[in-house]
């Protein structure tokens, strides 16, 4: 029997935030046409064992290993039987009626790959999160930004982004997926790991002819870092490497040599910044991620191939016409608000 929705939370040795927020989730979400899976990334800390003991309406999948995020979630996902995935992470606090407006979006609007709440901190309240915030945005050298949060400015939430829009990309901590453009699309690249692979899905959603949206009516909180710490090297390795990777297997042809260019130049100064600061170990991250680029270039080049038919399409509406990190840095626009006439 195929189930309306299933809310799917990938785990990996988080005990510790299951615990915390694992009964919410079943309070506020479990009903006749639901399902809850914990898939377990081949945790350690006996986490799998602890919500089988005492949670016994979650459904468990067990992988032997941690395959990361997009891996783990193709896995998992390709053992559930559902119209909508709802892909949770363990750190996140859901409210009341949470899942209702996303799925009644989907419904109403079948050209909609994928839908997000709004998601604000676990930690202030008051304010947005940073993995998400009110719907994910890039710019023309492949920066991600966010309504609520570019970089490390995180705006308050005063009801200043409370109209539904769509988005570029939709936040891989909470979001809604129509199981049909899933499959259609592919999943996850699986040689991301972790980290810009909801990004990088959601632009061959787009390719393919789908929107993704920001659903306000629906909110939860966000612990935050749970799997990754936002300083870890390892996690600014990753977020350099799979940014390289996304812009080398969707760019158009006509940008690709240049934007690629820039964007390793704009690399550099980025680990010149992190060596000026002190942050070798960061600099270390810059330069693995770009041997890791190059080493895999065959393997991203049948990638574009694959993907040829929809190289020729322009998306428009959501991509930043200017540099996010000059706007940021030197004009000092930190906030989605003045950004707005910028888009294309």
């Amino acid at each position: 029997m195929r189930d309306k929705l299933a809310v799917v939370i990938l785990n990996w040795n988080g005990l510790d935030f299951l615990r915390q927020f694992l009964g919410s989730v079943i309070g506020h979400t479990l009903r006749q046409d639901t399902s809850i899976y914990l898939a377990d990334n081949g945790s350690t800390d006996g986490s799998a064992g602890w919500v089988a003991a005492n949670f016994s309406e979650v459904r468990i999948i067990s992988l032997d290993k941690n395959y990361g995020f997009a891996k783990g979630y193709n896995l998992a996902l390709a053992q559930i039987n559902a119209e909508y995935y709802i892909l949770l992470n363990s750190d996140i606090e859901v409210t009341p009626g949470w899942t209702e407006p996303l799925t009644k979006f989907l419904d109403e609007n079948p050209r909609v790959a994928a839908c997000q709440p709004k998601i604000l901190s676990f930690l202030s309240r008051d304010h947005f999160e940073y993995a998400g915030a009110a719907g994910g945005f890039i710019d023309k050298y492949g920066y991600p930004f966010c309504r609520g949060r570019i970089f490390n400015v995180v705006e308050p939430d005063k009801s200043q982004y409370n109209d539904l829009t769509d988005v570029f990309w939709t936040s891989g901590a909470c979001m809604a997926v129509r199981a049909e453009a899933w499959e259609k699309c592919g999943g996850f690249d699986a040689d991301f790991f972790a980290h810009m692979e909801e990004i990088d899905l959601c632009w061959r959603f787009q390719y393919a002819g789908y929107r993704l949206t920001y659903i306000p009516q629906s909110k939860v909180y966000h612990f935050g870092g749970g799997s990754l710490p936002y300083s870890s090297p390892f996690k600014t390795y990753l977020n350099f490497r799979n940014s390289l990777y996304m812009l080398y297997k969707n760019l158009p042809r006509e940008k690709l040599h240049r934007i690629m260019f820039i964007r390793k130049l704009m690399d550099g100064l980025a680990a010149m910044l992190f060596l000026v600061t002190g942050k070798l170990s960061h600099v270390r991250s810059v330069l693995k991620a770009h041997m890791a680029f190059y080493r895999n270039i065959e393997s991203l080049k049948e990638k574009r191939s694959m993907a040829k038919t929809h190289l020729n399409k322009k998306l428009t509406g959501h991509i930043l016409n200017k540099s996010i990190v000059f706007e940021f840095y030197i004009r000092g626009n930190r906030t989605f608000g003045v950004l707005k006439s910028y888009f294309r």
